[in-house]
This record gives C-alpha cells, structure tokens and sequence, in this order.
C-alpha cells in the first residue's frame, strides 16, 4: 500500500471517523475485517432495510458481529458511548439518521479515547459532525475489466483529517486473502 494510504488506512484507533457515500457500508466491513474481537453495529430499529450478516462474510466472521436495534439515535448514542467506553468492543459502528451535534461528536470521541476503541459513523452527506478525527467519501466505481468474481472497485476520498492531508484512492477487497488492495486509477 502507498505510505499516504497507510497514515490514513487503518482509522486511527481510540478515535471516532465518519463515512458517507454509497460504498460506506463497505468501508465498515473492511474495518471490521481488521479488528479481532466483536463488532458492535447501531442502528435504528425503524430502517425498513436489515443488517444480513451472512452478506458480511466475504470481510469478516459473520459470528463477530453484535447488531443492536434502538429506538432512536438519542439512545443509539448512549450505547455507543458505552461500548466505546467499555472497551470489549475493539469497533463500533452506527448508522446516523440526523446530523450530530458538536456536543454529541465530542461525547463519542472522549468515548473512545477512554476505552481505546475506535467508532465509525455511517452518515447521509452533509450530516458531518466537526468533532469527528477523519470523513470519508466511499462509491463504487465502473470498472469493465473487472472479472466477475471480483469485488467492487470503489474510490475512497478522504474529505475531512485531522492529522494529515486530503486524498482519494481507488480500492478493491481481495475476498481470498481478506485485504484491501490500492489499484491505481485507469491510464497511470
């Protein structure tokens, strides 16, 4: 991997990182992939879509994966903070539906710095919290040489860091070996 991608990629741990974008679920499943442990996903239990976490399996141990259904962000946040917290949850992972206020941000990163867990916020665009350490845009990309067997190629763009530069990579995950590969962008 590039050494840009490298200070980027992995999330910096103890902190809390966002995603939006089509491909942000995506992004989870590879953080997922990299943590040894449980997974704890939030989500509101009024989404008419579902977690399958037999769909997960080409990242991860489906087994790992702890969903908790709440009644709304307000009390998604409260578990969050606690499991950050707690520190037996190497990632947690919440699916946001409003935008988060600078209060709230802030409770999640100190959080997460006091459990040395790292968090992953899954927004809609421009639902950015200022508190959060990096923003990452994540979408598929069409790619005709792709083989069927492969995975998506996506572009990862890293709108918002705290502690370095701005950047996009193109990526695919490698179902066989479980690895993110950097493919580098058509004509380069």
């Amino acid at each position: 991997m590039s050494q840009d991608f490298a200070k980027s990629f992995p999330l910096k741990p103890a902190r809390v990182h966002e995603a939006s974008g089509p491909g942000n679920a995506t992004l989870a499943a590879i953080c997922a992939a990299g943590v040894q442990g449980p997974v704890l996903w939030i989500r509101d239990a009024w989404r008419p879509e579902s977690i399958n976490p037999l769909g997960l399996n080409a990242f991860f141990d489906p087994s790992r994966l702890l969903v908790a259904q709440v009644k709304d962000q307000i009390e998604g946040l409260a578990v969050a903070e606690e499991a950050l917290r707690d520190s037996a949850v190497p990632l947690v992972i919440q699916e946001i539906s409003e935008p988060l206020s600078l209060i709230q941000g802030r409770r999640l990163q100190l959080s997460a710095k006091a459990g040395k867990s790292t968090g992953l916020c899954l927004i809609s665009e421009g639902m950015g919290s200022n508190a959060a350490e990096s923003r990452w845009h994540c979408a598929p990309l069409f790619d005709p040489f792709s083989e069927p067997a492969d995975s998506t190629l996506q572009r990862w763009e890293l709108i918002k860091n705290k502690s370095g530069t701005l950047r996009s990579w193109h990526v695919r995950w490698d179902t066989a070996s479980r690895r993110l590969h950097l493919v580098s962008p058509a004509g380069e």
